[in-house]
């Protein structure tokens, strides 16, 4: 547990050093794969359908706002529906719109969960998106995450009748017929709506709660009540839900969720604290929960450079006293005495008694 402890601090240290790289790599990772899932389920407009401009629009998104890669996802879909028929095109703008006007205006700060729900689908973890959003987000991100449930169904339904759609002997009152009743008879599409929406709302109020592992309890409960809706909105409006790969990738994703909430929250219910504060006008009940961390110690090597100290040593040994022993012995005749720099002291002042030397010469006299 130690370990893991420091390997989560050291990465929170190094996203708070690096953030402002590390966050232009991210949105541009998910621009891309966004627009490559967008292009790999419709891909009918052979001029979009090009890494060259995917990179470019990724790179785009990557320095700006989360809501231009919002916009740049909505101008593929809309020209890809374009080649199958200007109808089509018309009718997913006006659906785009319907959603913006409606919904997606009372949760700018979190459309971008409407990037990452298509691709919980594609990864075949669709329960981690409404988790991971009621984790992390409030309840507004459950417009994004519907909005996004009914894109990602009505571009399947396009990929299913693509063929029908291109057909120009097919009258245009039929194709909107069809494109219509894809969006409103889709069962299926409003059973996972509903989940979304359900269990997003769940987790985020289990979430918010003051008692002790709460998010792990919202995290598995968000689970359970997202199978639970998809097995009785199946059976209620007879629409054939695959129950073993729901609930293996439903304890993925709770197994992801639970990952994620170590790493974003992490508390350390063994040493939670409640206190009771008071003032003139409220009782205020405070419960404080420490999150589980571990003191890291950085290794830091310090040169430590002697050379200053030799040149002080070598400078000591050249200041001469008078009260060094040699000068109290008669040099040998004969010998060249060495010559060495002495430093001269001179008597202070102070230490000079006036008066003796008075005395001693008035004696002399």
């Amino acid at each position: 547990m130690t370990a893991l402890l420091e390997f989560k601090q050291k990465i929170k240290n190094l996203y708070g050093q690096y953030e402002m790289y590390i966050m232009p790599v991210l949105k541009f990772a998910v621009a891309l794969v966004y627009f490559i899932w967008i292009n790999a389920n419709m891909g009918y407009m052979s001029q979009l359908d090009n890494i060259f401009v995917i990179l470019i629009l990724a790179l785009i998104c990557s320095i700006l706002p989360s809501a231009v890669m919002i916009f740049c996802g909505f101008v593929l879909m809309v020209g890809h529906c374009y080649a199958l028929g200007i109808e089509v095109a018309a009718f997913m703008l006006v659906l785009i719109l319907f959603m913006t006007i409606l919904f997606l205006r009372f949760s700018a700060g979190k459309n971008i969960v409407l990037v990452f729900t298509p691709l919980s689908f594609g990864f075949n973890v669709p329960v981690l998106l409404p988790i991971g959003s009621g984790l992390l987000s409030n309840p507004l991100s459950a417009l994004p995450a519907g909005c996004g449930v009914i894109i990602f169904y009505f571009i399947r339904f396009l990929r299913a009748q693509s063929k029908t759609l291109q057909n120009p002997d097919v009258e245009l009152t039929e194709k909107l017929k069809l494109m219509a009743d894809g969006l409103v008879q889709n069962w299926g599409m409003w059973i996972t709506v509903v989940a979304f929406i359900l269990v997003i709302l769940l987790v985020n109020l289990i979430r918010t709660r003051s008692f002790d592992y709460a998010w792990r309890i919202a995290i598995i409960a968000g689970g359970v009540t997202y199978v639970f809706i998809m097995l009785a909105g199946g059976f209620y409006f007879n629409v054939t839900i695959a129950m073993v790969p729901l609930i293996v990738y439903t304890v993925i994703s709770v197994l992801v969720g639970i990952i994620l909430e170590f790493f974003v929250f992490g508390g350390d219910y063994s040493r939670t604290e409640r206190l009771e504060y008071e003032d003139d006008e409220y009782y205020y009940y405070v419960k404080a929960v420490p999150k589980a961390s571990v003191a890291t110690s950085e290794r830091s090597i310090k040169k430590i450079n002697a050379e200053p100290l030799r040149e002080e040593k070598k400078m000591d040994d050249h200041v001469v006293s008078y009260a060094n022993p040699i000068f109290h012995g008669d040099s040998k005749s004969g010998e060249k005495e060495p010559e060495v720099p002495t430093v001269i002291q001179k008597p202070d002042v102070e230490d000079i008694d006036f008066e003796k030397k008075l005395e001693e010469s008035l004696k002399d006299l």
